[in-house]
């Protein structure tokens, strides 16, 4: 096994845990990185443009919000064409005896099914495309490492366990269902905004536009992976908001609807009774007799 590897044996037998030892921006244009090798596992993120990654004798294309994961002493070159820069955000670590409290590599992986799996299966590296929470990780890990305080060094250690389980369970869905994984990306991006905008109008068209997909071709796929259709998944999960915000707030019941982007009183009152059974004024006292029962 290589020194330093990712998949050491006896880093699941002692508390080790990764220190990041260089990160950096850098944008490349007309590069050719002659072979080589490292004693450090490293990521590389393609921010924006392009470039080509030759490892264990295959040529991989990375694009904006693709990266891969490079083993420790694995040979690998990089390569960027003329007039088309390629920006990258890179970090390597190595493993280190664990300090303060926060979880071994040991630990994370009796924990998370999926980072166990990814060390079981030794790969040389990983080459995924990111959904978003990716590079908000590394970019907060950058962040904390910039700050160069004692203090907050467990941030750090929480940030990098996050990014490694993240990249656990994003090669864990590329393995079990690969044509379909760019096609469920669109999918959970959608879901993703809408549970963000829940409160206001929503439009087939928008989500469409938000993903770069005709409206047509969105609701069939979201239909296919979620079971329900977008209208569907929207009423749902805005059906189940106005039963939090009645159970749990004061907010005034006709004020409900605006807090889930329904216009109409009315049509939201027809609509929480269909869907519970209730109207929503049946719903709140329900919920008021319950928790004064429950706090005898």
């Amino acid at each position: 096994m290589n020194k330093n590897s990712i998949y050491q044996e006896n880093l699941l037998e002692g508390d080790y845990f990764p220190k990041v030892v260089a990160y950096y921006f850098k944008e490349w244009n007309e590069f050719r990185m002659p072979p080589h090798r490292h004693d450090q596992v490293e990521i590389m993120y393609v921010i924006h443009g392009k470039c080509m990654v030759d490892v264990e004798g295959e040529r991989i294309l990375l694009k904006k919000n693709d990266f891969i994961l490079l083993d420790a002493n694995i040979a690998h070159a990089l390569t960027v064409e003329k007039h088309h820069p390629c920006r990258m955000l890179n970090i390597e670590f190595r493993f280190m005896k664990k300090e303060g409290p926060s979880p071994s590599f040991k630990v994370l992986a009796a924990q998370d099914k999926a980072f166990s799996q990814m060390l079981n299966n030794c790969w040389p590296y990983l080459v995924l495309k990111d959904q978003e929470d990716t590079y908000h990780i590394l970019k907060s890990l950058v962040q904390e490492l910039n700050k160069k305080n004692s203090q907050n060094e467990i941030m750090t250690h929480l940030l990098i366990s996050q990014l490694l389980i993240q990249i656990a369970r994003m090669a864990e869905d590329s393995i079990v269902n690969p044509p379909r994984q760019q096609t469920n990306q669109y999918v959970q991006q959608t879901i993703a905004f809408i549970r963000e905008n829940y409160d206001r109008d929503l439009e087939i068209k928008e989500l469409a536009d938000r993903v770069n997909l005709h409206p047509g071709y969105l609701h069939r796929i979201f239909k296919r992976f979620t079971g329900a259709t977008v209208i569907e998944y929207v009423t749902s999960l805005r059906m189940e908001k106005a039963k939090m915000l009645l159970a749990e707030t004061e907010i005034p019941v006709i004020d409900i609807c605006d807090y889930i982007g329904m216009n109409s009183r009315q049509y939201f009152s027809a609509l929480f009774k269909k869907y519970t059974g209730q109207a929503p004024v049946e719903f709140r006292k329900a919920r008021l007799r319950e928790q004064e029962i429950c706090s005898w």
